[in-house]
C-alpha cells in the first residue's frame, strides 16, 4: 500500500512539474518572442534573412500560435491593438514566404494577400483582413509604414517589435525613414515623386488635410503645398 501512495505522488508530483514547465513556455512567448526574432534576422537596413527565419520555424510557430490563442479586444488601449495586429500581420507575412522560401517574391504565391494564414477569436483571417478590416479601421495612416509586404520597394522591416510603449515611437521613426530613403520618395520642394503606396491608400493620407500636409509631417525638407506630384514604379523583389 505504502508503495503505491509512493507511486501516486511521484506521479502527480511529475505531472505537477511538467504542467509547471508548460505553463512557464507558454507565458514567455508574446512579443518578445517575436522582438527576439527580429533583432536576429532583420538589418538596421530592413533586409530580411529568410533561411534564419526557417532554421527558427519553431520559435516563430510558437510566436503565431500565441497569437492565434489570444483575445484582443476593444478594452486594450489603441496602442496595444496597434501593435498586436501590425506585429501580427509582419510576423504573418514572413511565415508566407519561408514556407514557400527560396521565392524571387511575394507575387509568385497565388492571391498571397487572401489567403487565410491564422485564426483569432475564432475569425479565419488573411493579411488583407488584418489591413483594412482591422488596421486602417483605426485611422493613423503611419500603419501603412508599419507592415511590410515582403518587398523592396515597402517601407523597410523594423528590427524591433511592436509594444505599448513603443508605437507611437516606432510608426513615426517608420514614417521618417520612409520618407527619407530616395530610393522609394524623392522629394524637392517642388515636386515629389513618391511611392505607389501614397496613391493605393490616398484616402487615408488625407484624413487631416492634403497629402502634401501629411508628407510635411515626416519629411526633412518643406514641400510647397503646390507641389507636383508623380509615383515610382514598384519593385516587388523580395526584401532580402
Amino acid at each position: 500500500m505504502k508503495k503505491l501512495v509512493v507511486i501516486l505522488v511521484v506521479l502527480f508530483l511529475s505531472k505537477k512539474n511538467f504542467a509547471m514547465e508548460v505553463t512557464s513556455y507558454v507565458t514567455i512567448v508574446n512579443h518578445t518572442t517575436w522582438n527576439q526574432l527580429l533583432k536576429k534576422h532583420v538589418s538596421d537596413q530592413g533586409k530580411v534573412d529568410y533561411l534564419g527565419f526557417k532554421k527558427d520555424l519553431t520559435e516563430l510557430n510558437a510566436y503565431l500560435d500565441w497569437l492565434s490563442n489570444s483575445k484582443p479586444s476593444e478594452t486594450w488601449s489603441k496602442d496595444q491593438l496597434m501593435a498586436f495586429w501590425i506585429n501580427a500581420y509582419n510576423a504573418l507575412t514572413i511565415k508566407l514566404i519561408v514556407d514557400r522560401y527560396p521565392i524571387s517574391s511575394i507575387k509568385d504565391i497565388y492571391s498571397p494577400w487572401n489567403i487565410k494564414v491564422i485564426t483569432i477569436a475564432n475569425k479565419k483571417l488573411s493579411l488583407n483582413n488584418i489591413e483594412h478590416d482591422i488596421l486602417r479601421k483605426m485611422g493613423d495612416p503611419r500603419i501603412h509604414f508599419g507592415i511590410v509586404c515582403a518587398s523592396i520597394s515597402c517601407p523597410k522591416l523594423q528590427n524591433e517589435a511592436f509594444n505599448t510603449q513603443n508605437t507611437n515611437r516606432l510608426l513615426n521613426k517608420a514614417s521618417k525613414e520612409f520618407l527619407a530613403d530616395s530610393t522609394k520618395n524623392e522629394l524637392t520642394t517642388d515636386a515629389v515623386e513618391l511611392s505607389k503606396i501614397f496613391k493605393w491608400f490616398a484616402k487615408d493620407f488625407k484624413q487631416e488635410g492634403s497629402l502634401i500636409y501629411f508628407l510635411n509631417k515626416f519629411a526633412d525638407i518643406r514641400i510647397a503645398s503646390d507641389a507636383t506630384i508623380s509615383f515610382k514604379d514598384y519593385n516587388w523583389g523580395l526584401n532580402e
